[in-house]
């Protein structure tokens, strides 16, 4: 092999191999920053697919309703705590802010942030719902399947 293939050939491997690396980083760093969608049963249960449980710690987005009578608010600071509810689960939320006004219980949210232990959510950010005009399909289909029950039912069985 003459000096000129040689020198083609070790550019082309070390173009091919640094291209690999940035994609890698690439990914790795969006890794970091994707907020996955889960009902409050699929955090106890499981994704209906994969079987997926969520890992304390890792960041997420929690859709469900509010159940009625479990709003607390911290007289001395900001800090609400709530439980969001589904036909399959009940997951606790913490949250330290202010809420939006369209938030109430028996209403739908979705709250963004991190499981921490027990499976409560810590939360960085509340979203309530605000009409019915539109849904991403996902989580319309996620709200048809998963409240058929009424929130009295867990607190049945919470006791």
């Amino acid at each position: 092999m003459n000096i000129r293939r040689k020198n083609r050939l070790w550019l082309v491997c070390g173009v091919v191999v640094g291209a690999g690396l940035t994609i890698a980083l690439i990914l790795y760093a969006l890794r970091s920053s994707i907020d996955l969608f889960y009902t409050p049963g699929e955090i106890l249960y499981g994704k209906r697919e994969t079987h997926q449980i969520p890992e304390v710690g890792q960041r997420l987005r929690v859709g469900g309703m509010v159940m009625p009578g479990t709003v607390q608010r911290d007289p001395e600071s900001l800090k609400v705590t709530f439980t969001v509810y589904d036909a399959e689960g009940e997951v606790d939320v913490i949250y330290e802010g202010i809420l939006p006004d369209l938030f109430r219980e028996g209403q739908g949210v979705v709250v963004q942030g991190e499981l921490a232990e027990n499976n409560s959510v810590v939360a960085k950010e509340v979203l309530a719902k605000h009409d019915e005009n539109y849904t991403p399909p996902e989580i319309e289909q996620a709200m048809q399947e998963n409240h058929r029950r009424p929130a009295a039912v867990y607190k049945d069985n919470a006791s």
